[in-house]
């Protein structure tokens, strides 16, 4: 059994998927597994992944398919069908650089075995090999995530490879006509038990298309406040977390409840006092945002 699985959510990406198939293929190191986790998609991406099972490409690909839920309903997925030591996500528009499985592999063997760690972080970077944000920190001994980008100040999205044991613990919440839940939560809950090892290497290329989350936010925050209140009561309650960090949370939480239209928002939420606080920030924050989606509204 290899150590590590690389699961891909997908999403009628067949005219991207290839791209990632093929760095799987260029891989130094094959000892890995590639799960590609089908969100729903009516555009052939079964009959392309069962094609490429059958040819000789030297790892194994797993395929599991269920009704659209959202990314994080595939990685509610994922997680439950992985049974490797480890796991790391490479979305679809996504590839992984020639020797990213060796280095993952070498050095998760070469660290400490703690149980107080659930995995280590890596770096993304773009096209030309540029880093995305700036390098993790370099230090000797685990941290975790949330130190990473708020002690540290560390910029930019990176890669996390986790242990499959602790991932399962966490599932996404599905709200009913939602598809979207901010991924960071699971490391957010993570980080209150369990620590994470440092990467400075690039293990994932990124590439941010039109049609992928990360470029409709706004669109995002209107079509799932149900997803988007769920995250920011969970991190208005870390233990670990600044003033500062929380009364952000408790701002786009007062924000969520207003696209809701929800009137127990002081009730339901965690932190009442720092809520009542933060609640003239979020009226305006939803103001904004609600300037921004009409506007993003009659540009498409």
């Amino acid at each position: 059994m290899p150590l590590l699985t690389v699961f891909t959510p997908t999403y009628n990406r067949a005219y991207v998927l290839p791209q990632c198939y093929a760095s799987m293929c260029r891989q130094s190191c094959k000892d890995f597994i590639w799960l590609v986790v089908d969100d729903g998609s009516t555009d052939g991406t079964r009959e392309l992944v069962q094609s490429w099972q059958r040819e000789d490409n030297g790892f194994e690909i797993r395929y599991v398919y269920q009704k659209n839920q959202g990314m994080h309903g595939a990685h509610n997925l994922a997680y439950e069908t992985i049974d490797t030591l480890l796991n790391t996500c490479i979305d679809s528009d996504d590839y992984m650089p020639d020797d990213a499985v060796e280095k993952i592999l070498h050095f998760w063997q070469s660290c400490p075995q703690r149980e107080d760690v659930s995995g280590f972080m890596a770096l993304d970077a773009d096209k030309s090999g540029r880093i995305l944000g700036t390098p993790l920190p370099d230090v000797h001994e685990p941290i975790t995530s949330y130190d990473v980008y708020y002690k540290y100040g560390v910029k930019g999205d990176k890669k996390f490879i986790l242990r499959s044991d602790l991932t399962r613990l966490y599932p996404y919440p599905i709200f009913p006509g939602e598809k979207y839940v901010n991924l960071a939560t699971k490391y957010s809950l993570l980080d209150k038990d369990y620590k994470l090892w440092m990467l400075n290497e690039p293990v994932c290329i990124v590439e941010y298309l039109p049609d992928g989350s990360s470029r409709n936010m706004i669109r995002q925050y209107f079509r799932n406040p149900h997803g988007f209140a769920y995250s920011r009561k969970l991190c208005m309650q870390l233990p670990f977390a600044s003033f500062r960090f929380r009364f952000i949370q408790a701002m786009h939480y007062v924000s969520s409840c207003l696209i809701l239209s929800d009137r127990r928002w002081l009730a339901d939420s965690p932190r009442k006092a720092l809520t009542i606080l933060a609640a003239p920030a979020g009226f305006l924050w939803w103001l904004r945002l609600r300037i921004l989606y009409r506007k993003e509204k009659e540009e498409t």
